[in-house]
């Protein structure tokens, strides 16, 4: 459940539009041990799409995401 989940580093994307979120993203999870959770913190419409699409090409969990007041949080488990 998203409530619950307790990320090992957060990344805040906030204002960054397509490519970046997905570029910072990446860089994140390269410094991440197997298992730990990334959360996102985005406003960048296109991140709804582009996370999950990510996730499934690079072999990471996409977890969820969670809307909150002007941003929406996504986590991702490192492969």
């Amino acid at each position: 459940m998203i409530e619950n989940i307790t990320p090992d580093k957060t990344l805040d994307c906030r204002g960054l539009s397509c490519p970046m979120p997905i570029l910072k993203t990446k860089k994140a999870l390269a410094e991440m041990k197997s298992g730990q959770i990334l959360e996102i913190l985005g406003t960048d419409p296109a991140t709804v799409n582009d996370l999950p699409a990510f996730a499934k090409n690079t072999g990471h969990e996409y977890i969820g995401s969670k809307v909150e007041d002007g941003f929406i949080r996504y986590y991702l488990r490192v492969k």
